[in-house]
């Protein structure tokens, strides 16, 4: 792997997770085939209006990947009640779309460390997707540490919104599989080789949703949670060959597809580097930022990925 091959992974990374954000989210909560029943294969421009967002827009996956960036490179690391502040500001600076789960945690009025633990004593329920969903620039920063502790890292993040385990293990599992592909390996191949780093008591399940046989159909939750969300993107990279058909798999899947094909694009960019993710797709790409008076556009998010993984590498040596 070269210093510019892992560069491209590196921006591939996250301007694919915006870029798989974007392209989803006018077809959340459809039906699946929606996407290629509008565009068929080479029907042209298929970055296009609609649910409530603009042309190229990017949803709260992307915004809030963005806020733990910035929080890393600014705090120099991993500094928990920053970050935290962070997705409270904006979370009151009234986003256009807001997980439930995520809502109720930051806005609940408990402090950092034991908002969402309070929330999932409560409630039962955390294993969302929405700590997955903003994982792919917290995988480039913490990559250069290894496995451990990139794996760790993710699960500390995780804790800031969501209480369950499974969440935690979901995307510690992400965090790995970028980190193996931005070392130049296939992500998918690596499997067998992060699973035996999932907490025991979650080990299984996630082997089970990430073996070869699974498919979509095979979800017993709708892919907002944390499992199918992931066991979807890690087929949709499985199935395919290249960065667009990923994407377009990922999105025809229907339901949450936004985030879908936000983490199907954070492990495709990583495999197959920035310059796989067609221009078509980043022409429009912006990021607004509700609370920060900022609009990232594909410039900022590559300029960002290149300063985490150097940030990381620094802070790894």
């Amino acid at each position: 792997m070269t210093a510019r091959g892992r560069r491209s992974r590196v921006v591939g990374t996250v301007l694919g997770s915006a870029v798989g954000d974007a392209l989803g989210a006018p077809f959340e909560f459809g039906p699946a085939g929606a996407f290629s029943t509008r565009y068929p294969p080479g029907h042209g421009d298929e970055m296009r209006a609609g649910g409530g967002w603009d042309r190229g827009e990017a949803t709260d996956d992307t915004q809030m990947a963005v806020l733990v960036a910035q929080s890393l490179l600014e705090r120099g690391g991993l500094d928990p009640p920053d970050m935290f502040a962070r997705f409270q500001r904006w979370a009151a600076a009234d986003p256009k779309d807001i997980g439930l789960q995520t809502e109720a945690v930051l806005t609940g009025g408990r402090p950092w460390d034991l908002a969402a633990a309070h929330h999932f004593r409560g409630t039962g329920r955390a294993a969302g997707n929405g700590a997955l969903m903003r994982a792919s620039t917290s995988a480039v920063y913490f990559a250069p540490a290894g496995r451990a502790a990139t794996m760790e890292a993710a699960r500390r993040i995780t804790a800031l919104t969501h209480g369950d385990p499974a969440a935690w293990e979901g995307t510690a599992i992400l965090h790995d599989l970028v980190r193996v592909a931005l070392d130049g390996a296939d992500p998918i191949a690596a499997l067998p080789e992060v699973l035996p780093h999932v907490r025991s008591d979650h080990r299984d399940r996630y082997a089970a949703i990430l073996s070869d046989g699974w498919h979509p159909d095979d979800a017993t939750e709708f892919n907002g949670a944390v499992w199918p969300c992931l066991a979807s993107a890690a087929w949709a990279v499985r199935t395919t060959r290249s960065f667009e058909d990923a994407l377009r798999a990922a999105v025809d899947l229907g339901g949450d597809t936004d985030t879908v094909a936000a983490v199907t694009g954070t492990l495709a960019g990583a495999l197959y580097g920035h310059e796989a993710i067609p221009e078509r797709w980043t022409r429009a790409l912006h990021v607004p930022l509700p609370g920060f008076g900022q609009v990232l556009g594909p410039p900022d998010l590559s300029g960002l990925a290149l300063a985490l993984a150097a940030a990381g590498t620094r802070r790894g040596a």
